[in-house]
Parts: structure tokens; sequence; C-alpha cells
């Protein structure tokens, strides 16, 4: 187990120096627009403000149109150097957020993870749940240090998170099942479990709490294609179970769905039947084509039931792509996307709403020295209703605030409330969070938030009780 320690300066942020005096932590709203302090909630978000390196918060409430409550930094957030460190992905289980922090000096300075309470609970009905709002979203744990390896990806497997420690060539499994009300920092830091398994740059997938399979990202050497098996234990463990290598390297992206598990290299996509604990199982490879001379590839997957979709190419060649998991031997289909000359597609979110076909949503994605406007896709995924995605078409194509991409961060990103009702997305380049409805997908509000907000979760649906 890697050997966790809270560093000193991990202090309170102060509510980030007194945002609430700060204009650019204000919602773009007239007095008339505030809403009523015992509004219903909608739904609360959580985003990542790549400007101050922080994690903010609000809810969102009914009204005739949605409105948004007062953004707050999470209680207790760590204090963090915008120049040496960045907060990478974020995750949601249980009510539970966690997010991984990178640091610029390979993990020598401070990496590590934040564990956050959401303050919000489900009570599942079955065809329906009932929400409640009942804390205030504050820290639980956080371990920063130079021991992390620093982390890049995080993932989230049967409730379980996966935060890979790219340096030490392993990654942390944080189940959320074995967390109670009365754990404590230390108590929850001592049940994240160090798991030898994967190097470099470390995508994974993990398959009922029994096996977790952490890539290599080398692309050329005795390491290309590498993958190591690696049996999960609450403890941790040392040991690589079995190491299998894919035909190709430079994996970048991994999930699994239905038993299966797969992987993105640097050509198309290889997957193969996690079901055998003993033996390597039979590696399948997928070819998405190629763009000239170069093999297209992709870079994340995204689950919806038994499909997992993703997305490749660039410019006219861009297209989202999907495949069923359930079928022995799964195939790509693919929907032309034709982008603009320098434009990229983003990772999919799918949603399905309560009535109508699944919807996904696709942004065109340009560095920030490129004019073209920034563009929200939404494609219907099963228009005729059959379940069967092969007539998926796009519905809509609208013009949408600006990014700010640099490096991996700054990128426009999407959520739905627990109600099915709304899809949430950030505008980073213009500091504003869009609300859509799922119904007529046209924009029902949007909110000034300042900073550079970009990845977003959002928790719950409308609250049973005020």
């Amino acid at each position: 187990m890697i050997p966790f320690a809270f560093p000193a300066q991990i202090t309170l942020c102060l509510a980030l120096l007194l945002q609430g005096s700060d204009p650019r932590f204000t919602p773009m709203a007239t007095a008339s627009d505030i809403p009523p302090a015992n509004s219903r909630v909608t739904t609360r978000l959580f985003f990542q403000d790549d400007e101050a390196k922080t994690i903010r918060w609000a809810d969102v409430v009914a009204g005739e149109t949605p409105q948004l409550k007062s953004v707050e930094v999470v209680a207790g957030f760590p204090s963090l150097d915008a120049k040496r460190q960045d907060l990478v992905q974020m995750k949601l289980a249980n009510g539970i957020l966690l997010v991984g922090v990178r640091d610029h000096m390979d993990g020598k300075f401070q990496s590590g993870w934040v564990l956050i309470d959401s303050g919000v609970e489900q009570d599942d009905h079955g065809d329906h749940s009932h929400w409640q709002y009942l804390r205030t979203p504050r820290v639980r744990a956080s371990v920063l240090d130079d021991k992390q390896g620093n982390p890049a990806h995080v993932y989230c497997y049967d409730d379980g998170f996966f935060l890979a420690n790219d340096r030490l060539n392993g990654f942390t499994w944080l189940d959320t099942s074995v967390i109670s009300a009365r754990d404590d920092a230390t108590t929850i830091s001592q049940k994240a479990a160090f798991h030898q398994g994967g190097g470099g740059h470390i995508t994974l997938a993990a398959v009922n709490r029994k096996f977790a399979f952490a890539s290599w990202i080398d692309r050329d050497g005795p390491n290309k294609g590498r993958v190591d098996r690696t049996v999960l234990n609450s403890v941790g463990n040392k040991e690589i179970d079995l190491t299998l290598h894919l035909p190709y390297g430079g994996i970048h992206g991994a999930t699994a769905n239905k038993g299966k598990v797969f992987f993105a290299p640097a050509d198309g996509i290889c997957w193969f039947d996690s079901s055998s604990s003993t033996t390597a199982p039979q590696i399948h490879h997928i070819s998405l084509g190629k763009d000239g001379d170069r093999s297209r590839r992709t870079g994340a997957f995204t689950n919806h039931g038994s499909h997992v979709a993703f997305v490749t190419g660039t410019g006219e060649s861009a297209a989202l792509c999907f495949l069923d998991a359930s079928l022995p031997v799964p195939g790509v289909s693919r929907l032309p996307l034709n982008f603009k000359p320098e434009n990229q597609p983003t990772a999919p979110e799918l949603i399905s709403r309560l009535s109508g076909a699944p919807l996904a949503f696709v942004f065109q994605d340009h560095p920030m020295n490129v004019t073209t406007p920034h563009r929200l896709l939404i494609a219907s995924m099963d228009p005729n209703g059959d379940r069967d995605w092969h007539d998926a078409k796009v519905i809509q194509d609208i013009e949408v605030g600006r990014a700010k991409v640099e490096g991996h961060g700054g990128h426009h990103c999407v959520a739905f409330d627990g109600d099915r009702r709304f899809a949430i997305f950030t505008n980073p380049g213009d500091g504003t969070i869009s609300v859509m409805s799922l119904d007529d997908l046209e924009i029902a509000s949007q909110f000034t938030v300042g900073g550079v907000p970009s990845k977003l979760i959002a928790i719950g649906g409308s609250s049973s009780s005020n």
C-alpha cells in the first residue's frame, strides 16, 4: 500500500477569498431572477475551475426557467498551486466525488486525490428516485504528497474509484461501499488500496470487483501493447496476475462492458473476454480505417447500457462510433459528423430521456488559435425505436459558448440531472454554464459563474422536500 500522508499546507480555501464579494463568482441574474430560499432543487452541480484550480458547486432550482443559487467552493478543498498543479478527471459514485490532482514536477511536488461528500442522498424506488439535499458539500479526505505517482486518469467501476498512479506503475482502488458516515479522513485514506499494474500513462478497466486490467503507454519496446491483469484486494496487491500484449502499442483509453474489456491502442480498438481466470484471453482487433497512411484511433470510451460509444477522426473524417458489447463478436457502426478542418470531436456523453430515443452529445473541439465557431452536435441513437442504433443520425447542430483548450483542460463538458430533464454544459472560454431542456433541445438558462468552468458533474433530480 502507498504510505499516505497529509501535507501541512492543505488548508481551507477560506471560500476562495470570500468569493461572494468577487463578481466572477456571481451568477448572471437580476434581483427579480434570484430564486426564493425555499425553491425546489432541480440538481446539484460540481465543476472544476481551471483558473482557480478548485472545485465549486451550486444548486440549480426550479422556476419559470431554471435558476442557479450561489456558487461556492467546496468546504475544505485544499489550496492548490495554480502554477504547479492541475485538477484531472473527476468521477461520482454513491453520492461521493473523487477528483485527481497532478503536479508539473512528475509527482515530486504534490499529487494525489480529494474525496468530496456531495450532500445528496438518493432513495431508489425502482422506476424513479427521491432526492434529498441534506448537507453542504465538504471534503471527506485528501491525500496530496510526493508519493502518489502523479495521476492523470480516474475511473469508476462497480461503485469503486480507480486512480492511476502513473509513476508508481500501479493504481489505487477506493471502494465507496466500505466508506461509512463515521469514517474520518485518516480512516478513509487507509481504505485506499494500492495495486501494481500498468505503467507510464495508465488507462484501465475493472470487472466485477475481481480483476483490473491496466495498460502501458509504450508505443515500442518490450512494453508495447502491454496490459497487466491484477486481482483486486481490499488491502492492495503488489503481484501481477497475468500479462498480455495487444498487437499495437500507444494504449490510451479503456473500459469494460458485458464481461468484455476494450482498449484504445494506436490503431483501432482491441477487445477480449475477461471471464477466463487462468488463461490468457484471445485478443480481437477492430480497425477504424485510415486517414491517408495513418490508422484511425480513439482515446476514450463511454458506456451506455450494453453500448460502448467513442469518437474518431478529425475534420471531414470525424465520426461518432458505437458497438454493442452484448454481441458475441461486436462490430463498429459509424455516424459521420463532417466537421470543419482543424476541428475534432470530444468524447461523447449519452442520455436516455424519459421519452424518445437516447441522445449522444458531441462538441466540436479545436485549439485556442482556431477561430471557427464552437458547436454542439446532438445525435438521436435510435430514431425508429427498434433498439438497433444503426439508424442513428444528427438531429441538432447549434453554436455554443467558447472552450478554452490548453493541454488536457478547458474543454466543454456536459452532464445530466437525475430526472433526465436537462443537459447542463460548461463553456470554459466564456465562464458560463448552459442548461438545455431535453424535451425540445432548447437552451433554457445560461449562468455566468466566472473563471474557467470545465469538467462538470450533476447529481440528483427534483428534491422530494424543500
